[in-house]
């Protein structure tokens, strides 16, 4: 029960899907600097190769570059059977049932015999809301998403996998630039703890879910989002 074997995911084998920008760079930091083996990929190899190399610099862990096109099939059983050969702890049915999926994917599992693999969805708080924004097929994909993780919960619990997703709220990322730019006080004025998100936000419950602590937890979408869905709703109702 000490902390270190409940939260540590030193030598574990994490995959992450645009791991090289955005929030999935501080995930990807997160696992790397807590001693992780990470492979980062995404269609832009040179932000991968610059990601990459600045990340295993940071240590203690390794980051590792492997470029692809997650919306080609062939491409993507490529990637799941050249991480597979790298990692053979991790089993190719599991590597192959998340990669194939056209979502954003984010794959963590450890080489411990007790400690099941881990699929970390990232999905939105609009796919929990109606979206101030009018950006229905965002939020529809999101919330395809969030429902995707409970069915892939339901049906992989049994093989020694959990499956969980993750809801962000407003976080510094390429994506929400221009949103922040345009209406950060706004956006931050509806949130209860008065800020959007930081890295460490997202990267300690990434690491939460992919530790020995985390791994009961199956089928859940978690919001990261200050409090922002529960404010909303409150606000709704005066």
């Amino acid at each position: 029960m000490d902390i270190n074997s409940l939260f540590s995911v030193k030598d574990k084998v994490v995959v992450i899907t645009g791991g090289g920008s955005g929030i999935g760079l501080m995930i990807s930091t997160a696992f790397v600097k807590n001693g992780a083996k990470v492979y980062i990929t995404s269609r832009k190899a040179k932000v991968l190769e610059t990601a990459a190399a600045e990340l295993t610099k940071m240590g203690p862990g390794q980051c590792i570059a492997l470029p692809c096109d997650l919306q080609n099939l062939d491409k993507t059983l490529e990637l799941a059977q050249t991480i597979g050969r790298r990692s053979p702890t991790i089993p190719d049915k599991a590597w192959t049932k998340l990669l194939t999926l056209n979502v954003q994917r984010v794959f963590s599992g450890g080489p411990q015999a007790d400690s099941p693999a881990r699929i970390i969805n990232i999905g939105s708080v609009d796919g929990l809301r109606v979206p101030a924004l009018i950006t229905p097929a965002y939020a529809a994909s999101k919330a395809a998403v969030h429902h995707l993780t409970r069915v892939l919960a339901a049906n992989l619990g049994g093989k020694h996998v959990t499956a969980n997703a993750i809801a962000p709220g407003p976080f510094q990322s390429h994506m929400m630039a221009a949103t922040l730019k345009n209406a950060q006080d706004a956006i931050v004025s509806r949130i209860p703890m008065g800020r959007i998100g930081r890295p460490e936000d997202m990267g300690a419950m990434c690491v939460f879910l992919a530790s020995h602590g985390g791994s009961y937890i199956n089928g859940t979408v978690i919001p990261v989002d200050g409090g922002a869905i529960i404010a909303n709703q409150t606000y709704a109702h005066l």
